[in-house]
């Protein structure tokens, strides 16, 4: 397959990621950036992941208008700016689709701003990523192997959905399809929590007044725990708001098995730390060895 034209809104690792893929499988002919930073454009176009950049407070409208393909890589709180603007000038042909690491408010978002566009929505979400942001993060090879969740709605045109399965296929990955509302409460548990609970490990001993004793006396087990803590600041505060309640259900069940653990600890049971212990190992074991992620075919089954 080929797009002949592709916008990103937003030309960070993602986005930027993205465009290096289709470039490096010659599946796009060319590439139009669209961000809220003239610097990280520039470094885009330096790249070679972009072949023009326009600033998301300048008259971009037009760069989209006649585009195949439409990728929305923004926070997620950001996407009701840009929406409403993309449904006044698509043509009936462009295919919008997004990189939200939530659905059910993308989706929400788009049923109140794309309204007769709907059809050419194709929620998705790639489960890849980096501590490291901005075009310079970028890497062509960041999707190979990795799943792409997709969620179109009941409005989505199958035409829609072949063109973006398509094409993060030429990109490398897999492609799994979800209900939105599922994919938030998978993605609660296996993502936006580790994300969390690295950031709020590393915080509280940042807020400490001898951090430095601590921090520096930390190994490759703090480093491995904690790399997702310096992701963006911005992009997990969204996260964690737009998937607040399935977010809060999975911090209630992590906060039983913390309790669990501490009075296991306290009563020196150490048959039920083992049983915990084995099946952590076990499973953390099984899930590398089966390359990890979400076990879906391409029709959701």
């Amino acid at each position: 397959m080929r797009v002949d034209k592709l916008a990103v809104i937003g030309v960070g690792l993602i986005g930027a990621s993205c465009a290096l893929a289709a470039r490096a499988a010659g599946a796009v002919t060319q590439v139009v950036g669209i961000g809220r930073s003239q610097a990280n454009l520039d470094r885009a176009l330096a790249r070679g992941a972009i072949d023009r950049g326009l600033l998301l407070d300048a008259d971009w409208a037009r760069e989209v208008a006649d585009a195949d393909l439409v990728l929305i890589a923004i926070p997620v709180a950001q996407y009701r700016g840009v929406l409403p603007t993309l449904a006044g000038v698509l043509g009936d042909r462009t295919v919008i689709t997004d990189a939200g690491s939530t659905k059910q408010d993308v989706v929400l978002a788009a049923r109140e701003t794309l309204r007769a566009k709907l059809a050419q929505f194709v929620p998705g979400h790639p489960i890849a990523g980096s501590e490291r942001s901005g075009a310079e993060a970028g890497d062509a090879a960041l999707y190979v192997g990795r799943q792409v969740i997709l969620t179109p709605l009941p409005e989505t045109s199958a035409e829609a959905v072949a063109l973006v399965t398509d094409f993060w296929t030429a990109c490398g990955a897999r492609v799994a399809l979800l209900d939105p509302g599922r994919h938030d409460r998978i993605l609660a548990a296996v993502s936006h929590l580790p994300h969390l609970l690295a950031s709020t490990l590393v915080a509280e001993l940042a807020s400490r007044k001898d951090s430095a004793e601590y921090l520096g006396s930390a190994g490759s087990g703090f480093r491995d725990f904690t790399r997702i803590a310096g992701s963006s600041p911005e992009m997990w505060r969204d996260i964690a708001l737009a998937n607040r309640d399935a977010l809060l259900t999975e911090i209630a069940a992590y906060r039983t098995a913390l309790d669990a653990l501490a009075s296991s600890i306290e009563h020196g049971d150490g048959a039920a730390l083992d049983t915990m212990l084995t099946r952590a190992s076990e499973a953390r074991r099984s899930w590398s060895e089966t390359a990890g992620g979400i076990v879906a075919t391409r029709d959701g089954r």
